[in-house]
């Protein structure tokens, strides 16, 4: 049952649970369609009401409460569908922990999949009997060793869900683990409690200014937390309905998302830049004659750096479909604050500012005219909502930054989650964090970079050196492995990858130093580029199947010229900074 309001100032906190929240919704809109999923080019779909999630969910909870895995993990291993959030939910119902992973295509998603089961300790794996037929053969090598319990919710009788018994849970409970998608070589479980979801679903219905009557539509990966938290859940806290597809469908034809918006008057729906950006690529102009997208009242832009040419060039693109800039709606967050950080407010033109270039690299955020020569056009990612605090904190003294200040972001608030699952030293570092100043602790590091302006947070770039290309993160220690490994001629341990903006796109820059008999020389030029060439081909090629990762450039480096620390670590930034200003020994590229 509801309980009465704890906090007046956060709508909808009455719910100690995710399963109060779906068994109210179930009791008040029983008929009412939840999820409408899209599939063969968005000409058929599949829709479920909250009646029906309610009873899937209490019958899969039954099953997996009959055999015993209260309080475990389960590792959810489907392609983005109904039958995913059935699985959730049923897990949440049983208070068995779901653990949202991508179905492994190839052989390489392997390794960071072993590495999520193992930092999550579990063995159990839902799915659907189809799925698993078609995929379990990638585990008879990899995997042989684990034991692995699978649990097709297909396969599950009816009886089950009268067997249910609601499980003791409440805000503090542990919800789910959400891995983030960083390193394969040592993923990490953010832990987000009951608590967290609500408040976070909470903050995001207020900045948008969501009600039942809100239409979502979304294509976003259901691993992703942005995907789960955004896309997913948000509709079934607010009671309303949400229209999705599957990420391939999208990216292989974007005109499926706009047509989709247009169809079914949705009133929100985005994604990361590269999304908006490759609408402007593939969308014709026949094919815009037939969008509408009016009622697009909400286009999130998150993920990635929002680009102030991106949304430009959009909102020119298609005013004829009825967007308007003012649908744009920038903003930020992370898993480890659930999902949701700050936002513009709704409906508002999104805050665009010029700032001296050279300032920025010295951590000062010093105002120029836009469209001026030495200055660098940054996108305002909103504001903090509810009682969340942001903090702009300098990462030496960890005291707060002055106005114009450039400084780690830190967050606090109920939204933050409760650390990384099983990663004492880890969260002791990220979490729970005192600004010496004011002695106010319970801050969660970010590990980005920004500063407000005029109410807005701008988001400068990272501490961490997370490579962000097409909505996806890539660390450059993976990348620069895969390097390492394609040829004999890269030296070990000399390499660095970052990116740089091109013409408004992040673009993927590699640099490698090569042994030093590879040098060039006069009486061997012709045979050395003939074979520097084919260094260059592996690399590319590497790169490409590893990380799915198109390199900009690759440069091949006089041996000891790449900077790294005292310790012998790359210093990324510092390359960066070289190939920027020329200052690179290039050998060959």
């Amino acid at each position: 049952m509801e309980k009465l309001i704890d906090n007046p100032t956060i709508p909808n906190s009455s719910y100690s649970s995710m399963i109060d929240l779906l068994s109210h919704k179930a009791r008040v809109h029983p008929e009412k369609v939840v999820y409408t999923f899209l599939y063969n080019d968005n000409k058929d779909e599949i829709n479920i009401t909250y009646q029906e999630l309610h009873t899937c969910a209490k019958q899969i909870a039954g099953y997996l409460q009959h055999l015993g895995l209260e309080g475990q993990r389960a590792l959810l291993m489907y392609p983005s569908g109904i039958d995913y959030i059935k699985a959730f939910l049923g897990c949440i119902y049983a208070n068995v922990i779901p653990v949202p992973v991508y179905p492994p295509g190839l052989s390489r998603n392997m390794l960071r999949l072993k590495a999520i089961m193992d930092d999550a300790a579990t063995n159990i794996i839902l799915t659907t009997t189809h799925l698993h037929s078609k995929i379990s053969f990638h585990f008879s090598d990899e995997l042989s060793n684990m034991n692995l319990k699978w649990i097709p919710i297909d396969d599950i009788s009816h009886d089950y869900r009268d067997q249910w018994s609601q499980p003791k849970v409440d805000k503090e409970s542990l919800a789910f683990l959400q891995y983030t998608s960083g390193s394969t070589s040592s993923p990490k479980g953010v832990m987000v409690t009951h608590g967290n979801i609500l408040h976070n679903e909470a903050m995001i219905k207020t900045a948008c200014q969501h009600n039942e009557d809100t239409v979502m539509l979304g294509w976003l990966p259901m691993y992703h937390d942005m995907g789960l938290i955004g896309n997913i859940l948000q509709p079934l806290y607010l009671g309303a309905k949400c229209v999705f597809m599957s990420p391939m469908d999208f990216l292989q034809k974007p005109f499926r998302w706009l047509s989709a918006i247009s169809k079914y008057k949705a009133t929100i729906s985005g994604g990361p830049n590269f999304a908006y950006d490759l609408c402007l690529k593939k969308i014709t102009d026949e094919q815009k004659r037939q969008l509408d997208l009016s009622t697009w009242e909400v286009a999130f832009n998150g993920a990635e750096p929002v680009r102030y040419e991106t949304i430009q060039k959009f909102a020119q693109a298609f005013k004829d479909c009825g967007f308007k800039l003012n649908q744009f709606f920038p903003c930020y967050g992370m898993a480890e604050a659930t999902l949701f950080i700050t936002g513009n407010e709704k409906l508002t033109k999104p805050v665009s500012k010029g700032f001296c270039k050279e300032s920025l690299l010295e951590n000062k955020a010093i105002e120029r005219p836009l469209n001026s020569e030495d200055s660098v056009k940054l996108v305002g990612c909103g504001m903090t909502w509810l009682d969340q605090k942001v903090e702009i904190v300098n990462t030496d003294s960890l005291t707060t930054c002055a106005s114009n200040e450039i400084g780690e972001i830190w967050i606090k608030g109920n939204s933050i989650a409760k650390g990384y699952f099983g990663r004492e030293q880890e969260t002791n570092y990220a979490f729970n964090n005192t600004v010496k100043d004011t002695n106010e602790n319970g801050f969660l590091r970010t590990g980005d970079l920004g500063f407000f302006h005029e109410g807005q947070l701008f988001v400068t770039g990272r501490l961490k050196d997370v490579i962000v290309m097409r909505g996806k993160n890539h660390y450059p220690q993976d990348i620069e492995l895969t390097v390492e490994k394609a040829d004999q001629a890269i030296i070990s341990g000399a390499s660095a990858a970052f990116s740089v903006d091109i013409n408004g796109e992040e673009k993927l820059i590699i640099v490698a130093e090569i042994e030093r008999k590879y040098r060039p020389r006069p009486h061997k030029e012709r045979e050395l580029k003939g074979y520097l060439d084919n260094v260059l081909r592996n690399i590319r090629q590497q790169v490409m199947e590893e990380h799915e990762v198109q390199p900009y450039a690759i440069y091949l480096l006089k041996t000891s010229s790449i900077p790294k620390t005292s310790s012998g670590k790359i210093q990324r930034h510092a390359c960066k900074k070289a190939y920027l200003n020329n200052g690179l020994e290039v050998w060959h590229n």
